[in-house]
């Protein structure tokens, strides 16, 4: 039985308790008076044009309605359910029709600040370079898990998760909708220092189904800031080594590093970057099956080989940003130039702007322009592309 059915019987079970015992206060307290429902909509129109292959357009509608319990002797409740509606199903476009369960766990507030959950979850670590929701699509990747998270040192923050099953954002039926895992994830989070805000991890991955997905992932990440009046300079640093795990039929070894600076002057900031997936000569390359990958590397997603988000040949990305805020206006603007790390393969460059408008509390409307030309031929990635996307979100 996955956990999110048994985390959704126990919940059912409890608030059934709850609506037929009207004297039971803790029950009727949590269930309905402490209780919170969100609904949320997001309506995308998305228009995708590849060279010489095809240019598809299409609608969805997303409706999340999220019911989240109060406290009942120290442990909660969430529910979380997704329904997308599609004009049509384009093979371009990873948005699809579907009814999800996107969340269903249970939560338990233990002693000295611990937070353990059992269930359907969202995990988000750190930025979610190597492990995220995909929050961008329509059908965001949760994971069926038991984590566990501490807040006991000030500025500490201990987080351990065991993975049963990874929902990824591909429709039922698909084939590609699911990995079954026993995977370890572990991350500490050190913000305590006034210069730094460091992590620490280990990402154990051991993907049944797939089994080039299985690596052992260990790194560290540094970030922070620096204010001077008006003036905030910022920077970022990171370096991981993976290797084969499990399953994996591969024997190799791989780095990843990436450095960044900013600068912001009050509404305005700009960001260099320079990122490498590494490869170990060519035989394989530094992955990332559990990432956001549309945050990275470029909008078009030109780069996602099959979920691993690299290649054998690795990935170099040097990307220029540029940031603005106007009347509540947010703009970005960004460029990438792409190259391999084995092989003095050129892999193309992108530009790429985004407007957002939050309005009237609720609201907000952004429209996403990216624009990918320039690599090598003879490639899967070669294709001049271009991605629009009009995005529509209600929140309440």
């Amino acid at each position: 039985m996955k956990v999110h059915t048994l985390t959704l019987a126990v919940l059912a079970s409890l608030a059934s308790t709850a609506a037929t015992a009207e004297t039971a206060d803790p029950l009727k307290k949590a269930f309905i008076d402490d209780s919170a429902v969100k609904v949320q909509f997001r309506l995308r129109y998305e228009d995708v044009d590849v060279a010489n292959v095809d240019q598809q357009n299409q609608t969805t509608l997303r409706t999340r309605l999220n019911y989240q319990t109060g406290d009942l002797y120290n442990l909660y409740a969430v529910a979380e359910i997704d329904d997308v509606r599609s004009s049509k199903n384009e093979p371009l476009i990873g948005d699809y029709k579907y009814t999800q369960i996107n969340q269903s766990y249970i939560g338990y507030k233990g002693p000295a600040e611990t937070l353990a959950l059992l269930g359907r979850q969202r995990i988000l670590l750190d930025n979610q370079r190597f492990v995220g929701g995909v929050g961008f699509r329509q059908n965001e990747q949760t994971y069926d898990a038991v984590s566990v998270k501490n807040t006991a040192i000030e500025g500490l923050t201990a987080y351990y998760a065991y993975v049963a099953n990874v929902n990824r954002i591909f429709p039922e039926g698909s084939g590609k909708e699911e990995n079954e895992s026993e995977t370890n994830l572990v991350n500490i989070n050190y913000k305590a220092l006034d210069f730094a805000k460091i992590s620490g991890y280990a990402y154990l991955i051991d993907n049944i189904d797939v089994a080039a997905f299985s690596t052992d992932t260990y790194g560290i990440r540094a970030t922070g800031d620096i204010k001077l009046d008006a003036l905030k300079l910022s920077y970022e640093a990171e370096f991981a080594q993976q290797s084969e795990a499990a399953n994996n039929p591969e024997t190799y070894s791989a780095t990843y590093y990436h450095l960044g600076a900013g600068i912001n002057f009050d509404a305005f900031g700009a960001k260099v970057s320079y990122e490498v997936l590494g490869s170990d000569d060519g035989k394989a390359g530094f992955i990332t099956p559990l990432a956001t990958l549309h945050a990275f590397n470029g909008w078009t997603d030109k780069f996602l080989f099959g979920g691993k988000g690299n290649w054998e040949n690795g990935l170099v990305d040097t990307s220029f940003a540029l940031t603005a805020k106007l009347a509540g206006l947010k703009l970005l603007a960004k460029y990438h130039k792409f190259d391999s790390d084995y092989g003095d393969i050129d892999m193309g460059q992108e530009w790429g702007v985004s407007a957002t408008y939050p309005f009237a509390k609720y609201y907000s409307v952004g429209v996403k322009y990216a624009s990918f030309s320039g690599a090598d031929a003879g490639y899967g990635f070669s294709n001049d592309t271009d991605k629009l996307w009009v995005t529509l979100q209600a929140k309440y």
